[in-house]
């Protein structure tokens, strides 16, 4: 039987006639029967090659250019000659394998090669770890080394890679620990000079870091590949770190010789001699490298610097007075805050600076205060002040420095408040002494908010040691200051006067006692015109209703108000017909119509009056009761004040005087010489005032009456006219 797929056409494969056959191949013919058709289909020809047609048809019939996997091909010379058995149409020139069904491809697997480690030389680790050992020996001998650095360097690389790093590390342990031993034990017994020891100290580590960082450098790939890579070891630098420090501890002559050479440099230092700052640095560094700082020297320096101050601070407050000891304290701790730049651990600063200031400062504080601060307060030193408030508050003694401050106030201003002798000077002392405790607040206590509350009740306390006396006093100062004939100040000084003494008068506390001598005072002047300057006035009632509100100054206010209602009238009054007619000539009266309710009250005072002033007084009491119906006028004879003119030895004279005094002088008009009795009769003055206003005109400074015997006066001068 034919292949199932034998009948279908098939493409014959056949090669460009033009192009030659392959050197090892040389073109089959086919027979000649291969022409004629058969039922068994003959080999087909393709390329110059036999195909069979049935592996043809099993592969799929790819005949197109394309080539079965099972197909061998031959040179026909090489073919055997076919067999005589052979069925006809079948080529003799072609072998085939047996066909085999496609089989699905199989898994890859992943292609492994594997190469041998190579062998070490016999001997490796003990000829390499000879070579390194020799050259650390001639590190810290100080030689030349025998085998090039990069050598070395490739030496312990080469045991790091054959996963020789754990006994290259022990090994060099090892070896490094009998150098550093050595080093360090060669320091036992050296130089009792501290300074030359610490200098053999000092070279000593020295050369180890040195050391150290070439051996480092040769072990590189150790720490890089063994170090990095194992638990609980440490680097090649941090191992000579640690044999350096143990081997230290183990010889405690070494250790305690070196603190205490560094303990007596510092000391010096602080005594005020020159010392090697960089070996003190450099040996502090090896302290710190080596972890043993805290412990091994900042402990005993702290304790060395308490006991230093602890005497430097009793002996030094014993010999010199406060401000000097305060500049000595503020140098120390300069001096010790710089030594923790240039020599000391950052982390030092913080209790060297403490103790130092306990020493200094916080056991002595009460001493300080006792000994220094009144002296300090009463030469007004704002600078030391300024030092002694600065130095308080880093020991958080702030609250007694306000105690003392609070203390120096009362027991300063006691002495003047309660003397009595010296009541004129009270008000301008407690003025002075309240800017000068001010400017003391501004510029040596920075403005403290506690300072100036303990000022403030400090001064309340003085102020009212004695009740109601500076209230009087005070007003009594401001009469002074606000009376005409206060010449030297301008109107910015005295406005600057108001508000210092307005300070004082928030302090008092009976402030209605203060308002009835202030309303008297007031009064005098407005009615005697005696006022510097009636802005100064008016500026002064503002800032009281400013303090106390406009209660306060009601009736200061009405005053005002009458003394310009008041010149109206007297205006009104001179255009009136009544004066142009009835008044008598040689007189000038000028009246103030004052309201009951806002002045102080006046108790009454009889006094014949010459007979001109009565007859004035009835004329503008007929005008004014004419104008302002239902009105009652009572006439004050004690505020009454004149000008009269008078003759004297000398000269003309103009006395002003007040209105009994007036009445008093007038009698000496008809008469040279008058007793005191013959006075009281025609006066019908009081007993008690009439002796006061006669005292004034015969014993005061300006004496107008002479005074004969106890109770005889005669007239110094001759008084021509009354006005």
């Amino acid at each position: 039987m034919s292949h199932p797929h034998a009948s279908a056409p098939k493409r014959p494969l056949s090669s460009s006639p033009n192009s030659p056959a392959p050197p090892h191949m040389k073109k089959a013919k086919l027979p000649a029967s291969s022409s004629s058709s058969s039922s068994t289909p003959g080999p087909i020809e393709k390329n110059g090659l036999h195909v069979d047609p049935s592996v043809a048809a099993r592969s799929g019939g790819r005949t197109n250019g394309e080539e079965d996997a099972e197909m061998v091909l031959a040179d026909q010379d090489e073919l055997p000659a076919p067999s005589a058995s052979a069925p006809t149409g079948v080529a003799a020139n072609l072998f085939r394998k047996k066909a085999t069904l496609p089989q699905p491809p199989a898994s890859r697997k992943p292609l492994r090669i594997k190469i041998g480690q190579p062998k070490l030389p016999k001997n490796f680790e003990e000829d390499t770890w000879a070579v390194l050992k020799d050259a650390i020996t001639a590190i810290f001998l100080k030689q030349k080394l025998s085998c090039d650095v990069e050598k070395l360097y490739q030496a312990a690389g080469d045991l790091c890679l054959h996963k020789l790093g754990a006994n290259l590390y022990e090994r060099l342990k090892k070896e490094c620990e009998i150098h550093i031993s050595t080093k360090l034990s060669a320091l036992v017994g050296q130089s009792p000079d501290l300074v030359v020891f610490l200098s053999l100290v000092q070279r000593t580590w020295q050369d180890f870091c040195d050391q150290m960082l070439i051996i480092r450098g040769i072990a590189l790939l150790l720490d890089v590949k063994y170090v990095k890579n194992v638990a609980n070891v440490c680097s090649v630098w941090d191992m000579g770190l640690k044999l350096f420090r143990n081997h230290l501890s183990l010889s405690p002559e070494i250790e305690h010789k070196t603190v205490t050479g560094l303990l007596r440099l510092i000391e010096s230092e602080r005594l005020g001699e020159a010392i090697d700052r960089t070996l003190l640095s450099h040996l502090l560094k090896m302290f710190t490298a080596l972890g043993m700082y805290s412990e091994s020297f900042e402990k005993p320096f702290l304790e060395c610097t308490s006991e230093f101050y602890a005497t430097e601070g009793v002996k030094y407050l014993q010999q010199s007075d406060i401000p000097d000891y305060l500049k000595h304290v503020e140098t120390r701790l300069q001096e010790e805050h710089e030594r923790c730049i240039l020599y000391l651990e950052a982390n030092t600063k913080k209790p060297l600076i403490t103790a130092t200031e306990k020493q200094l400062l916080q056991r002595h504080t009460s001493a300080i205060l006792e000994k220094g601060f009144t002296l300090l307060m009463d030469a007004n030193r704002l600078k030391d002040l300024s030092r002694m408030y600065t130095l308080f508050q880093r020991v958080d003694a702030i609250e007694l420095l306000k105690q003392a401050l609070s203390s120096y106030i009362r027991v300063t201003g006691q002495g003047i408040i309660m003397d009595e002798e010296k009541d004129k000077e009270l008000v301008p002392f407690v003025l002075e002494f309240k800017a000068s405790l001010d400017r003391i607040l501004d510029e040596s206590f920075a403005k403290n908010e506690a300072f100036s509350n303990t000022t403030k009740d400090s001064f309340e306390h003085l102020i009212n040691l004695r009740q109601n006396r500076p209230a009087e006093l005070i007003a009594k100062f401001l009469d002074e200051k606000l009376r005409a004939g206060n010449k030297g100040t301008s109107e910015e000084e005295l406005e600057g006067i108001l508000d210092k003494v307005l300070v004082l008068f928030r302090f008092i506390q009976g402030k209605d006692v203060f308002e009835a001598f202030y309303k008297k005072d007031l009064a005098k002047r407005l009615l005697l015109g005696k006022s510097a300057s009636i802005d100064a006035e008016k500026s002064m009632i503002t800032k009281l209703k400013t303090e106390c509100g406009s209660q306060f100054t009601n009736k200061l206010e009405g005053m005002f108000k009458d003394i310009g209602l008041s010149k109206e009238i007297n205006e009104s009054f001179k255009q009136s017909s009544q004066a142009r007619t009835k008044l008598p000539s040689g007189i000038e009266m000028s009246v103030h119509v004052l309201t009951t309710g806002y002045w102080p009250t006046y108790p009454p005072m009889d006094v014949k009056l010459p007979h001109e002033l009565n007859v004035y007084q009835d004329i503008f009491k007929e005008f004014y009761l004419s104008k302002y119906s239902g009105r009652r006028l009572m006439w004050q004879n004690s505020l009454g004040h004149c000008v009269l003119k008078a003759e004297f030895p000398k000269g003309k004279k103009e006395l002003a005087v007040s209105l009994f005094q007036s009445v008093v002088l007038m009698l000496f008009n008809d008469a040279q010489k008058l007793s005191f009795l013959d006075i009281k009769d025609s006066t019908s003055i009081e007993d008690k005032e009439l002796r006061r206003t006669l005292q004034s005109l015969a014993c005061g400074k300006v004496r107008i009456l002479q005074k004969v015997c106890s109770l005889v006066f005669i007239l110094s001068g001759c008084l021509t006219v009354f006005q």
